[in-house]
């Protein structure tokens, strides 16, 4: 019986999947995931194509081991170990959204701290990419209770989420490591995965101190609602510039002072 040509070519598309994913796991053959997560061969092959991959415990990724609030997981990631540092991938293997951010330290450290959903028991980890051009990957797996991204966010409940929309808080502190600082956005960071409540989140935050470009962060919807983020700055960094858009288009700005004594 012949085959419909629409079937035929999801047929194909399919293989060719397979093939792709089967190659990407023999690249690594030689350095096999020590998480041992089924979905780690799919996730590497669409984040870091042909790069190198090496699991470096340079990489610290700190989290509770168990998840108290799916919906609100603190994650912090330090890479300073590693030196000079391009882009720092947080992401959790098993979640319906599995990338919370994309972090470009273009001025600040290689140090990131935020709250993420999880959808059930996962492999959190950070990827990092260095100055040598090697993916340097590091994680653990983290017990969570199910839901984190397919719950309606409590703001939708409470019904004032239009009303503080995009309102900005941030405060900068000196520390031994440097200014850090800490912000956070009013925003519901829908998943789209509740019924009747589509896809809406921050996407992208620029962090800035006069001229000079200190940060990017891209954003997906596993970030936890009411986006909170820590960072470290230069020595000497004084007020700085947050500007966020979210995925309607809206705009968002937000001045923050220099460093105040913690």
């Amino acid at each position: 019986m012949a085959v419909p040509q629409a079937a035929s070519r999801i047929l194909i598309a399919l293989v060719a999947l397979v093939v792709a994913l089967a190659a990407a796991g023999a690249a690594r053959a030689g350095v096999p995931d020590p998480l041992h997560s089924p979905m780690w061969d799919m996730h590497a092959a669409r984040l870091f194509a042909n790069a190198p991959v090496v699991f470096d415990k340079a990489v610290r990724v700190d989290v509770p081991q168990i998840a108290e609030n799916q919906h609100v997981f603190p994650v912090t990631v330090d890479a300073r170990a590693l030196g000079e540092v391009r882009r720092i991938v947080i992401l959790a293997d098993l979640n319906p959204i599995p990338v919370a951010v994309d972090f470009a330290p273009s001025g600040a450290a290689p140090w990131l701290s935020l709250r993420i959903k999880l959808d059930q028991r996962t492999p959190v980890r950070a990827a990092v990419l260095a100055a040598d051009g090697k993916w340097h990957v590091s994680g653990v797996w983290v017990d969570a209770a199910g839901g984190g991204c397919s719950a309606p966010p409590v703001s939708r409940a409470k019904g004032d989420w239009a009303q503080h929309l995009g309102e900005l808080r941030g405060a900068m502190y000196s520390s031994t490591a440097g200014p850090r600082l800490r912000f956070t956005v009013r925003h519901p960071m829908d998943t789209g995965l509740v019924e009747n409540i589509p896809a809406y989140n921050i996407e992208t935050i620029r962090v800035a101190s006069g001229p000079r470009d200190l940060a990017t962060i891209m954003v997906w919807g596993s970030v936890a609602e009411d986006p909170a983020f820590s960072l470290l700055l230069p020595a000497g960094t004084g007020a700085v510039t947050l500007r966020l858009r979210d995925s309607n288009g809206r705009e968002f700005t937000g001045h923050v002072a220099g460093p105040q004594r913690p």
